[in-house]
């Protein structure tokens, strides 16, 4: 299983919300770059980052910082947060982004998902953020009447790189990840499902490794300290 630190940019900084809730921030760090470095040394060869300014704009807002990021951790970056039109993943993809995570966007124009998922074959992930089991949208802010499982399957067909699916009652909660809306929509679609959203124990990681999860990001629990990660990566890896 692959392991994401998460790093979620507001004004620039570092920070982490609980249930996506703006008025909810934790600001962990002004120097986001450094954070990356950090987790990199850790042993992370791959770093999740949200655009929360963009989430909310409907555009990418945070550009130099995300360049920052991208530079600093040498590592893939997979980026999410107001993505939704084809000059925004050309100017992301220019800025050494691997993977663009498509939300808002994907609900409103599955169409469009499913072209710009064809010209960039393995760079496109699907952003599942799910309340009560109905997709979220506008940086969390809307609930829609579309169901999580429905949305995947509308595009699971498309040469996509993974689906991440969030519970936002989970996220920045400390409480474990959903593992039933998981399984669920594991069996729904043949993408790779990322979990994100309440993964904080060195258990929710086994679980995850166990139920069959190839990827899972981790956010609060990594700024607290409440989850080492190198432990978390070791259980991810074969013994040396």
């Amino acid at each position: 299983m692959f392991i994401y630190p998460a790093i979620d940019l507001l004004n620039g900084r570092a920070v982490r919300l609980k249930q996506g809730d703006y008025s909810q921030k934790t600001e962990f760090s002004d120097d986001p770059a450094a954070v990356a470095r950090r987790w990199v040394e850790l042993g992370a060869d791959r770093i999740h980052v949200v655009d929360l300014d963009g989430a909310k704009a409907g555009k990418p807002i945070n550009g130099a910082v995300i360049r920052a990021i991208v530079e600093a951790a040498g590592v893939p970056v997979q980026l999410g947060g107001g993505l939704r039109t084809d000059a925004d993943l050309e100017t992301v993809f220019g800025w050494g982004v691997r993977w663009a995570v498509l939300g808002t966007k994907a609900l409103q124009s599955p169409d469009w998902t499913r072209t710009v998922a064809k010209r960039y074959p393995d760079h496109i992930v699907l952003g599942v953020d799910a309340k009560n089991g109905f997709v979220a949208t506008e940086g969390w802010l809307e609930v829609s009447q579309v169901k999580a499982v429905d949305l995947a399957k509308q595009v699971s067909d498309s040469p996509l790189a993974a689906l991440v699916y969030t519970d936002i009652a989970k996220d920045g909660m400390m409480s474990g990840p959903n593992f039933t809306g998981l399984a669920e929509m594991k069996a729904a679609v043949p993408l790779p499902v990322i979990a994100s959203g309440g993964v904080c124990t060195l258990d929710h990681v086994r679980r995850l490794i166990d139920e069959g999860i190839p990827g899972c990001i981790i956010g609060r629990a990594l700024y607290e300290g409440s989850l080492d990660l190198a432990a978390a990566l070791a259980l991810t890896r074969p013994p040396q």
